[in-house]
């Protein structure tokens, strides 16, 4: 695993070992097998996490009480090689409805070999949040960000079936 970021840009990186469209189909439709129960932006503890797969869904909690948290759209939709998802969240880690002021991820996917595949998460344009900004890069660049959930792919990834 690799993460670094830039100013407004932070970088993840994971190999699993599994091939390109299981590794594809983890991330995306099987998101609710590896986020963290702990990253919501829900009021109620978090039942499931959801990505609908295609350009135009929403990326969504739904929680305990059926209640339901966008955080997210999805603006590229390329299977197995790559997603882009709108990251609408703001400084309070609440809901943004201004898309102006979202930030996006980016991840790709690239076959190592048949069984092995290079999953790079790119989460850019974190100055869209406004004065601040800096700490949407620290909160998704730290350990406890987006390498903590790409280590969790890469564990869902080892116990997924076809």
């Amino acid at each position: 695993m690799t993460t670094g970021a830039t100013d407004t840009v932070v970088h993840a990186a994971i190999v699993v070992d599994v091939g390109i469209e299981r590794a594809f189909s983890v991330f995306t439709d099987g998101i609710d097998s590896w986020w963290p129960r702990e990253h919501t932006i829900g009021a109620a503890p978090l039942a499931e996490m959801v990505l609908e797969p295609r350009v135009g869904g929403r990326a969504y909690g739904r929680d305990i009480h059926g209640g339901e948290s966008d955080w997210g759209r999805v603006l590229a939709y390329e299977p197995p090689h790559r997603v882009l998802v709108s990251w609408d969240i703001n400084l309070l880690w609440s809901h943004e409805a201004d898309p102006a002021r979202a930030s996006e991820f980016e991840v790709s996917f690239r076959a190592e070999s048949p069984t092995r595949t290079r999953v790079e998460l790119e989460h850019r344009h974190l100055e869209r949040h406004g004065d601040g900004w800096e700490q949407m890069r620290d909160a998704v660049g730290s350990p406890n960000g987006w390498s903590s959930g790409l280590e969790a792919f890469a564990a869902a990834t080892a116990t997924a079936v076809d």
